[in-house]
């Protein structure tokens, strides 16, 4: 069943790289009192995440940080050395925070889970973004279309602000 608007999001543990490595954050770390941004690709480094997703939201952290916004998160269901690595090479260290999803525990868990095996990637999370307030779902936007990154796209969170 898919997470609904005013739903508290499930506790889970994530994986994020850090200056000291690899280390494990916690649905209650990362959203308890706080309002953030969370968006979600299907892969790190594939062209429509790559491309079109993750800028806007890299371009726009300023816009987005200053409407109240405590964190901007991406998560995929990588390992956290690719997340790391994308972190780098995308330009969004230090403005999004990269949470890897290792083995989709996070993406079941919400109802957003989705087999794209035939493609050859397996189990991924679908694309969506939401605002999280205290750990409960403020607004959730589906993107509607395979390769786009619309609905879900930093401009659709900034009106959502």
């Amino acid at each position: 069943m898919t997470i609904s608007i005013g739903e508290k999001l499930p506790a889970a543990t994530f994986k994020t790289m850090t200056a000291d490595g690899a280390k494990s954050v916690s649905t209650e770390e990362i959203f308890a009192g706080k309002k953030v941004v969370l968006f979600a690709v299907p892969g790190a480094f594939t062209p429509t995440c790559s491309n079109n997703h993750l800028p806007g939201y890299v371009e726009n952290h300023d816009a987005i940080i200053a409407r109240g916004v405590d964190t901007i998160a991406v998560v995929s269901v990588n390992d956290v050395h690719v997340m790391g690595a994308w972190a780098r090479f995308s330009g969004g260290e230090g403005k999004v925070q990269f949470l890897a999803d290792g083995s989709g525990d996070f993406a079941r868990a919400i109802g957003l889970d989705t087999d794209l095996s035939a493609a050859g990637m397996g189990l991924r999370s679908k694309r969506y973004s939401m605002i999280v307030e205290d750990g409960k779902v403020a607004q959730l936007n589906l993107e509607g279309a395979p390769g786009q990154a619309v609905d879900s796209g930093a401009a659709r969170i900034l009106e959502q602000l």
